[in-house]
């Protein structure tokens, strides 16, 4: 699958960021030097999906180190580890954030001073940046096998190549089962408060040429009830080691409804958003957004001033809900304890 778009791209000694925020309206770039910019970026959801983030979150603590001016080589790498701890207070739930930053302080060991470092830590940000793409276009074709011909599928939020910078996960097994010719259609849901399915993910399969219908998310289970869904699909931004799974929220009830409407339920992400430290579901951290993004809609308030809301970014689905994860490595089936391990 070729895409003529690129969420996030490496200038040599800038990033270029494709802002999110602005779709589909208009396709407009963050072209910065400055980690600060780009830990911005990741904040104000400029730059989202968890594999994305972590690369972005790579390229950050990069931009950071080639600024830091320090004559020791101890000196420098405290300097990169309060860049790094910038950019890893972003968005507390995305595994794959955490994963490249941890990969960038164990390349950032292996130099001997500044200058190497530096180098050591562009090399690991570009190799982070290949093997996330490398995974997603993996795990598209495995889960491609398991979609038939014919089927409508439902998904949520945004999973191909925007939230990736690859193939994507969710959204690009559906484009590689597209592009085998097995002629499924698609049910967006809005994915509320942001829309990012309404805005990205129905932007992304009309570019892919996928037929797409979009439905509120609270269609959703009448959909299912009624007979007009055959799978649902959906990507994680962290699975627990017992395979529960972090994903936007809205995405447990799909999983509970699909289970009792006997449909298969499929979680696509890289292993790199799978935490083997976290023992379930009930431990992963979830982010806290800001109650302007479910009071306002582009600046307009929505209810009468004074109103609080709630906005937990993401929502946890249990293992019991889940058919299978679609992983670059394989897909794992129950018990899922001793699948991802035995994968990992």
């Amino acid at each position: 699958m070729k895409i003529d778009y690129q969420p996030i791209e490496w200038l040599g000694n800038r990033v270029r960021i494709l802002d999110q925020t602005k779709l589909p309206q208009k396709e407009t770039y963050l072209v910065t030097d400055d980690y600060r910019k780009v830990a911005g970026a990741i904040k104000e959801l400029k730059v989202r999906g968890a594999p994305a983030i972590g690369i972005a979150g790579a390229y950050g603590v990069v931009l950071g180190a080639l600024k830091i001016k320090a004559a020791s080589r101890e000196e420098f790498l405290k300097q990169v580890q309060k860049v790094s701890d910038a950019i890893a207070s972003t968005r507390p739930t995305a595994r794959n954030l955490f994963f490249a930053l941890e990969r960038m302080q164990k390349a950032s060991a292996k130099g001997k001073n500044p200058e190497e470092i530096k180098k050591a830590l562009v090399t690991e940000a570009q190799k982070i940046h290949k093997e996330e793409a490398d995974a997603t276009k993996h795990l598209s074709e495995l889960g491609a096998g398991l979609m038939k011909k014919g089927w409508t599928i439902l998904t949520h939020c945004n999973t191909g190549p925007l939230a990736t910078s690859g193939y994507g996960t969710a959204l690009g097994v559906i484009i590689a089962t597209h592009k085998q010719g097995k002629k499924v259609q698609v049910l967006a849901d809005e994915t509320r408060p942001l829309l990012q399915g309404a805005r990205l993910t129905a932007w992304e399969l009309k570019k892919a040429g996928v037929p797409v219908t979009l439905i509120t998310d609270s269609m959703a289970g009448h959909f299912m009830r009624s007979g007009k869904v055959d799978c649902v699909i959906t990507g994680a931004d962290r699975i627990a080691a017992n395979g529960d799974t972090a994903n936007k929220i809205g995405t447990y009830p799909l999983a509970v409804v699909a289970k009792e409407n006997r449909i298969p339920f499929y979680i696509a992400a890289p292993v790199s958003t799978i935490d083997m430290k976290i023992k379930s579901g009930a431990r992963i951290p979830i982010e806290e957004r800001g109650a302007d993004e479910v009071l306002r809609f582009n600046g307009q308030l929505l209810v009468l001033d004074g109103i609080n809301a709630a906005n937990p970014a993401f929502d946890v689905t249990p293992n019991r809900y889940i058919t299978a994860i679609i992983t670059d490595k394989g897909i794992i089936k129950p018990p899922y304890l001793e699948g991802i391990k035995k994968l990992i």
